[in-house]
């Protein structure tokens, strides 16, 4: 059973610490949740740094962002621009998900994220042995937005009668 907690404390803790995010499956298609969630981010001041072999090797970007063919290239060229990836986010089946626990393990990731429908209980406990924090079945965006107030972005209803809008999130 994995120990991670998914409590409101464990999660704000995460998206207030770790700040470079490896999206595994990002697509290059506007429409794709990978590519709203990790806009979304990117607004929020997170950097992204997309993992897609199919873009990769066309020497492509994403979001204005590098492609790299797989989380360990792009932890490489984070490195040697001096900074460190935090969370491994994962858009992938679940099947897919053991070899990229394996890997943020060994780039020293500090969280291992699986995207909403996605689980991998020896995956997670491999990665909580490892000392990765793993949330499972649960999408950075929707938590961001319900623990840092950017729920309106977007358009999502937050049931809030008001004519102004925010003129920033209050974070």
């Amino acid at each position: 059973m994995l120990r991670t907690p998914d409590t409101i404390s464990t999660l704000r803790d995460i998206l207030a610490h770790c700040r470079t995010i490896a999206v595994v499956g990002l697509s290059p298609q506007w429409h794709r949740p990978s590519y709203f969630a990790a806009k979304y981010l990117q607004a929020h001041g997170y950097r992204i740094v997309p993992i897609n072999p199919l873009v990769a090797r066309d020497g492509g970007q994403i979001l204005g962002e590098t492609c790299y063919a797989s989380v360990t290239e792009a932890a490489q060229a984070i490195a040697a621009q001096g900074g460190h990836i935090d969370l491994v986010d994962c858009f992938r089946k679940s099947e897919d998900i053991p070899p990229l626990a394996e890997e943020a393990i060994a780039i020293g990731a500090r969280c291992l994220w699986l995207q909403l429908g996605v689980f991998h209980e020896t995956a997670g406990q491999r990665a909580e042995d490892a000392g990765l924090q793993v949330i499972q079945n649960r999408c950075m965006k929707i938590e961001h937005a319900r623990l840092f107030g950017g729920l309106g972005w977007a358009g999502v209803n937050t049931r809030v009668i008001s004519a102004k809008r925010p003129h920033q999130l209050p974070y």
